[in-house]
């Protein structure tokens, strides 16, 4: 029978989103790739029994997430409940559990989409999956242009009020509907706490948008997906780019000016990546965790090895004024 390991809480930097009380891990899980049906339940057991010992109390998951067929859309989901209702259930009150929803998970108008019907009937699929009786926080996974913003924003507080979730996000909202959206919460007293947003240290759009300061003003945090963007902030792409890789929508921009001109800058990250101490993923962590509003990092991976090498980021979160200045220089 599996016993969580007793020092899994020494020297975890938890932190608070925004000037909320949840507080989350410095770096979470998530289960995107690679954890659905289509994956052997006992290996992927090992990796988030793992992760939860090296104090990783957060996992991150969508209604959306599975094997890359429709069939296996919340596969996911199910996947994480079946860990989390034998090996992790005398832990369930110290677990923080999020799940999405926006994206397709079946057919007919109301299989995609935030509209009150949808995000109703699919915070019930989630928990049916996820053999739980609530979630930590629930996030509308994106912005549906085809829905007000009153509309999912009141789903989401009634979703608060049946006791389903104790707390709500939202997950790619801009500045205009994150605006209109917080001002509904605040109004409601909906516990909003967080918007999930694409970020890693190529690509500072939540910033430079001044996304990240509404969070702020809002007392909000940011959270942010695909922090190492898909591995490109690893050493595997320090001698090149192959033509076969797959970058996020969110961040192709980082092509701009071509594959060699990107690579230069990895080089010269990884340099100073070297002078800490750190890897050059390590570094990419540790950078947007030096501020605050950025209340975690979701990770992505199924490699134990690969875990342990990025938690290390967070023996040293200080920049230097001038590795800060080297670093602005090298991004621009």
């Amino acid at each position: 029978m599996y016993k969580a390991s007793d020092s899994r809480y020494q020297g975890n930097h938890i932190r608070h989103a925004g000037k909320t009380g949840l507080m989350l891990p410095p770096i979470s899980l998530g289960l995107w790739h690679h954890f659905s049906s289509a994956d052997p339940l006992s290996e992927r057991k090992q990796v988030i029994l793992h992760v939860f010992d090296k104090g990783v109390f957060h996992f991150d998951v969508a209604n959306h997430y599975g094997d890359g067929t429709k069939d296996g859309l919340g596969s996911s989901e199910t996947l994480l409940g079946q860990i989390l209702n034998s090996d992790l259930k005398p832990y369930r009150d110290e677990l923080v559990i999020s799940t999405k929803a926006g994206y397709e998970i079946h057919d007919g108008p109301y299989g995609v989409g935030t509209s009150r019907k949808s995000l109703l009937q699919d915070i019930d699929g989630s928990l049916e999956r996820l053999q739980l009786e609530y979630v930590d926080i629930f996030y509308a996974h994106r912005y549906d242009d085809t829905t007000p913003v009153e509309e999912t924003v009141r789903a989401l507080d009634d979703i608060v009020k049946s006791g389903k979730a104790l707390y709500v996000g939202v997950s790619n909202f801009e500045v205009p509907e994150m605006k209109q959206a917080i001002k509904m919460f605040k109004e409601l007293g909906t516990p909003f706490v967080l918007d999930q947003m694409s970020m890693n240290i190529l690509n500072h759009h939540v910033e430079d948008s001044g996304l990240i300061d509404v969070l702020k003003d809002a007392g909000a945090g940011a959270i942010a997906y695909g922090p190492l963007s898909e591995g490109l902030l690893s050493d595997r792409y320090l001698n090149g780019i192959p033509e076969s890789f797959k970058i996020h929508p969110t961040n192709e921009e980082l092509f701009a000016d071509g594959k060699e001109a990107l690579v230069k800058k990895l080089n010269k990250l990884n340099d100073i990546a070297q002078s800490r101490n750190q890897t050059l993923s390590q570094l990419a962590l540790a950078w947007l965790l030096r501020d605050p509003v950025v209340a975690s990092v979701i990770i992505g991976t199924t490699n134990i090895d690969h875990l342990d090498d990025n938690l290390k980021a967070l023996d040293n979160l200080d920049f230097s004024s001038d590795e800060v200045s080297a670093i602005i220089n090298i991004l621009q």
